[in-house]
């Protein structure tokens, strides 16, 4: 009834919503009579209205172009390999030169992958990106299977297939757990397209170090209680009808319920820059939110793995934790160069959790392992903004550059 319910709040708040839109445009030749100051204030309000919804549909990453050297080059996106529960999207670009082949491996944590847009366009000018981009539990029918932890590091592997020997993995918070999985089963395979390198962002690999907010309320309650209260089936209106998934909308308050008053604040400063007419400021918060706002659901055998295997029971770092029954073993991984990143302000994974990986990856010499802090930097600022811009992602290039 939970999916049902909120569908059915989303349905009523449609006729609103179009309500604010024809009333701010209706209210602008008023200016006259009432006052200019009292018709933006109103404008703005409106506005704010026609925005207080989710949408369950990937926005375009809308990368069109971009400087490689001093050629601006067009950029098409890609299919390179599609299944039911994800696509391997590939930034192909019009140039001769070969360059870096890099997987980025984004979080499967109720947004899209666009999330990584950022990302995404720092590294392109450098380097061959593909992204994981996963698809939305809602619209993936019944008679696709499932889909959960074994098979997403199954996806990864398959897609560094795709990519071929001497590709190179960069993973973004919660994938940076599979990624390492990934990288040991195929290293103890002697797998020819083990990745050159891995770039672990901001991961939750051990969780028992310095735990957030999130992490205590992922052990705060039994797995039976995620069960209970935290899955619902997909309702009959949509492709996955009757598929059991944990839903985004619900991710999204648990998220926004631990910053609470930034959010607020950040969409009062909107209203304030929308009635002022300071258009930029405008636009930097609206694009955030239309982001932030789109929202995906997990297979709630996915969701339920992930909080069991590497929240609660640390399975990784106990070296507990099975790869279609067979025991995980980062030591094995001997070739691949690691560098793991973290932010000093990280309220989602902490100092130390990340790093964590280098003492798992025990064979690597140390001249193959590399660690960075990032000071002042928050989770999103691990991989979007100035100081990814700046200061880590030349420590990325270089990783990559020096395993190549």
């Amino acid at each position: 009834m939970l999916y049902q319910a909120y569908t059915a709040q989303s349905d009523l708040a449609a006729p609103v919503r179009a309500f604010a839109s024809l009333a701010a445009d209706a209210v602008m030749p008023w200016s006259s009579f009432i006052g200019d100051t009292t018709v933006k204030n109103l404008s703005a309000t409106y506005e704010l209205i026609t925005r207080a919804g989710l949408t369950h549909v990937s926005p375009p990453f809308g990368i069109h172009r971009v400087k490689v050297g001093n050629r601006d080059v067009c950029v098409r996106e890609e299919a390179a390999h599609v299944t039911p529960f994800g696509t391997l999207r590939h930034f192909k670009k019009d140039i001769d030169v070969e360059q870096p082949r890099v997987l980025l491996v984004a979080p499967l944590s109720g947004h899209f992958a666009t999330l990584l847009r950022a990302t995404v366009r720092t590294m392109l000018p450098e380097h061959d990106v593909y992204i994981t981009d996963w698809h939305n539990a809602r619209d993936i029918p019944l008679s696709a299977g499932s889909f959960g932890f074994d098979d997403y590091v199954d996806h990864l592997i398959t897609f560094l297939e795709v990519l071929g020997p001497g590709a190179h993995v960069v993973a973004v918070c919660q994938p940076t757990v599979a990624a390492l999985v990934a990288a040991s089963v195929m290293a103890e395979d002697n797998h020819p397209a083990q990745p050159k390198s891995m770039t672990l962002m901001a991961g939750p690999i051990d969780t028992r170090i310095s735990p957030t907010k999130v992490n205590e309320l992922a052990t705060s309650k039994p797995i039976s209680w995620f069960e209970k209260n935290l899955i619902t089936s997909v309702p009959m209106r949509f492709p996955g009808a009757f598929r059991r998934v944990y839903p985004g909308f619900l991710q999204l308050t648990a998220f926004m319920s631990m910053n609470i008053d930034r959010h607020v604040k950040a969409h009062v400063d909107l209203h304030r820059h929308i009635a002022n007419d300071e258009e930029e400021q405008a636009i930097a918060i609206k694009t955030f939110y239309d982001e932030y706002f789109a929202v995906l659901d997990l297979t709630a055998e996915f969701y339920l793995e992930t909080v069991r295997l590497v929240f609660q029971e640390h399975a990784l770092p106990k070296g507990e934790l099975t790869h279609h029954g067979r025991k995980v073993n980062p030591a094995a991984i001997r070739k691949t160069l690691l560098l793991t990143i973290e932010g000093e302000r990280d309220d989602i994974c902490a100092m130390g959790q990340t790093l964590a990986a280098h003492e798992l990856c025990s064979s690597l010499r140390p001249y193959l392992k590399r660690h960075h802090l990032q000071p002042g930097a928050g989770h999103y600022g691990v991989f979007s903004g100035r100081k990814w811009e700046g200061q880590i992602y030349p420590l990325v290039k270089n990783a990559i550059l020096a395993s190549n």
